[in-house]
């Protein structure tokens, strides 16, 4: 089944704004495997350019399917035959009356055997003279795509006109995707998270809890092993990285814990989590107000809901699901998807503060207290943010579970915890609780789901 193409608008602006710009100019796309580059240049091309999507074959070959390609836009223009790329790309500047765009994507395939080739798009860029052809390189690979385009040592290093990094959608959009609303859109996205390409695959299946027996915890589910790969994706070994997540995914958070568990130095770790934190499939949370670089209370969770779904459900159940046990599995999912989906609800509470001016204030990043209270006891509050002009704070809780929320009490209880945080004293206190169902309260500040993906597009 296939959804609609969603968002995107300013990428398409900027990425047609580079096209449409004289004298060879050079644009590069990536970003997470399935996050809908490809679409994006689908919809951005014109019959006139040329697409490739490279694979894995030898250069010769690949330069004789380009060729075939750029047929469209030269008719014959294969019939010469090209030895190299340089040759095929002056060869196609030379023959073209016109300005076109030539579009390769998946292009570190193309340089995992012609390493050259980025030094020779960087001459043709350089090179003076007229040029008709724009290039536009694309790639899922992060690591590669920095190498080559983002390094200071990179021959296209500062040539290109735009660098667009294409990120998962964001949570509101999810609705749009799958035609749902409310607390199914936020249980949907705890699982397959902003990836357009998942929700695409979840359309075809009957609901939720089909969708993940069949791509999920099926042995042959087309997303059964897709962790490992957006890691290879980026890694020369998987194996570290994906212990690593491995543990964070059953419960160890700290740094001293994750060490103990893998039985190997904390120093050791500190490298991969950097890489797996740039991805974006694992965050460091430290509690608010505290110096993200000083602190020595932060905690690494992964960040990613599909991640988190598959080293929660699916990466301790592997032999299992492995020998035939998905009925079993399938059941324990559906026990504990709720507690699943409260770890994400929280979350879209903390990233949806900044932007849903909640009590009138504008408020800056929200994130997660705990610490000792002022009467000396444990204390943990699950969202906390500071207006921009310092007069008020925000105190909040997330709850996803409870089937009934007094609201009443769940205001008392903010309050009482502002008058034990002597950071809260002599400020305004903005009360706020992120639930499944509740109607407005004139005492409390209620966010529902359809509250907080209102938001979040």
């Amino acid at each position: 089944m296939t959804i609609p193409f969603l968002n995107r608008e300013n990428e398409q602006k900027r990425l047609r704004r580079a096209m449409n710009a004289p004298g060879g100019a050079l644009a590069v796309i990536y970003g997470r495997r399935r996050c809908g580059k490809s679409t994006l240049l689908q919809h951005v091309i014109s019959g006139q350019d040329v697409y490739y999507l490279a694979d894995q074959k030898e250069p010769r070959l690949q330069i004789l399917d380009l060729a075939a390609e750029a047929d469209k836009a030269v008719p014959l223009f294969s019939s010469a035959g090209y030895a190299t790329w340089d040759a095929l790309l002056a060869n196609l500047n030379d023959r073209l009356d016109r300005r076109i765009s030539l579009c390769l994507d998946e292009f570190p395939y193309l340089v995992q055997l012609s390493p050259a080739l980025p030094s020779i798009l960087q001459k043709y860029i350089d090179r003076p003279g007229a040029k008709h052809v724009n290039l536009v390189l694309c790639g899922s690979s992060q690591r590669m795509m920095h190498g080559l385009v983002l390094d200071r040592t990179a021959p296209l290093y500062g040539r290109a006109l735009e660098i667009l990094k294409i990120e998962p959608l964001k949570a509101g959009w999810i609705r749009d995707g799958l035609g749902l609303e409310g607390e199914k859109a936020v249980e949907a996205y705890s699982v397959w998270g902003g990836v357009p390409r998942y929700w695409e695959l979840a359309a075809s299946f009957d609901g939720l809890e089909e969708a993940i027996r069949e791509l999920v915890l099926h042995r042959n589910g087309v997303l059964h092993e897709e962790p490992m790969g957006l890691l290879l994706d980026e890694m020369r070994s998987a194996v570290q990285p994906y212990s690593l997540l491995s543990v964070i995914g059953q419960g160890c958070h700290r740094l001293s814990e994750i060490a103990g568990r893998l039985g190997k130095p904390a120093t050791s770790l500190t490298r991969p989590l950097v890489q797996l934190v740039d991805l974006g499939y694992v965050r460091r949370e430290t509690p608010f107000g505290e110096n993200e670089k000083s602190t020595r209370r932060t905690l690494y969770k992964i960040a990613d809901p599909f991640l988190l779904f598959h080293f929660r459900f699916v990466q301790p159940t592997k032999s299992q699901l492995q020998g035939g046990g998905v009925p079993a599995v399938a059941a324990k999912v559906r026990k504990q998807l709720s507690l699943h989906v409260s770890a994400v609800w929280e979350e879209l509470a903390r990233a949806s503060v900044p932007v849903c001016g909640i009590g009138g204030y504008e408020w800056g990043p929200a994130r997660r207290w705990w610490r000792t209270g002022s009467d000396g006891g444990p204390m943990e509050v699950d969202v906390v943010a500071e207006s921009l002009d310092g007069r008020a704070v925000l105190l909040g809780e997330a709850k996803w579970n409870a089937a009934a929320v007094d609201l009443g009490a769940g205001r008392d209880r903010l309050l009482s915890m502002a008058r034990n945080l002597a950071w809260a004293r002599g400020r305004e206190v903005v009360p706020v609780l992120w639930v499944k169902r509740g109607r407005r309260n004139p005492k409390v500040h209620i966010q529902t789901p359809d509250d907080v993906l209102d938001c979040l597009t």
